[in-house]
């Protein structure tokens, strides 16, 4: 297998424009997701192709009800400091992810417990997930969770998408999503109810996507200022770079 990379992760969205320097990304199933409504930079940007970039898509998203703007930065390239300084003067939001992977033979060995219950999706246990999701993505906004609803629908029906729900003691209490390519086999939005947290779900969620594809790699994606970074490294993870994102709310 050739070296990780971000394009490797899968970005749900289709490209609407492109040119030399960046991707516009953009998914009018689901307006509010900001992961799939974005700028990838393929070069990074001085301040001023920034600022153009920056009202192409504020003008591109405002027409469409969108109220925010983000932008991607390329891999392990950090942006220069005027760049930074012009996004902290205006206010965007700034963070970077890291990409880690694993062969599922490395995971560490989880101890069984006859509390918690993994299942695949299926369409009697698809309502329990939808639920449990709704509840989660309320955070975001009740218009989000509306939308996410039916992202989880669609997503149902894909074959190279696995559902996963994590139940404790008979409840639902998490879930993974499993993004499958020929080569990978990608964790996303692995989530666990705050009721059920430090109980080993999260591992036994893992373990059973490790225990599902031997033969691929499995890679994610996680908040480079959070603390899941640290169970994933505790857990033989090996990272493969960062990338940079800056995300702003727009005024109308």
């Amino acid at each position: 297998m050739q070296q990780l990379t971000f394009e490797n992760i899968n970005t749900l969205g289709i490209i609407v424009h492109e040119n030399t320097q960046y991707k516009h990304y953009h998914y009018p199933e689901m307006l509010t997701r900001y992961d799939s409504n974005f700028i990838e930079f393929k070069t990074l940007p001085t301040v001023t192709e920034f600022k153009e970039a920056e009202n192409y898509l504020r003008d591109y998203h405002l027409k469409r009800g969108q109220k925010h703007v983000k932008f991607s930065f390329p891999n392990n390239i950090k942006p220069t400091g005027e760049l930074l300084a012009y996004l902290t003067d205006m206010r965007y939001e700034i963070g970077f992810l890291e990409l880690y992977a694993i062969e599922p033979k490395h995971f560490p060995a989880v101890i069984d417990n006859p509390d918690i219950d993994i299942q695949v999706v299926t369409n009697k246990s698809l309502e329990v997930l939808l639920d449990l999701q709704y509840q989660h993505d309320l955070n975001n906004g009740i218009e989000f969770a509306k939308q996410k609803v039916d992202l989880i629908k669609r997503q149902f029906e894909d074959q190279n998408i696995q559902q996963v729900l994590a139940f404790y003691k008979g409840s639902p209490a998490g879930y993974v999503n499993v993004i499958i390519s020929s080569e990978t086999a990608e964790i996303d939005s692995l989530m666990v109810d705050e009721l059920y947290r430090k109980k080993g779900i999260a591992s036994r969620l893992q373990k059973f996507v490790m225990e599902s594809f031997p033969e691929k790699m499995v890679i994610l994606v996680a908040d480079g200022e959070d603390t899941p970074r640290e169970m994933y490294r505790k857990q033989n993870y090996q990272y493969h770079g960062f990338k940079y994102e800056a995300t702003k709310i727009c005024q109308d």
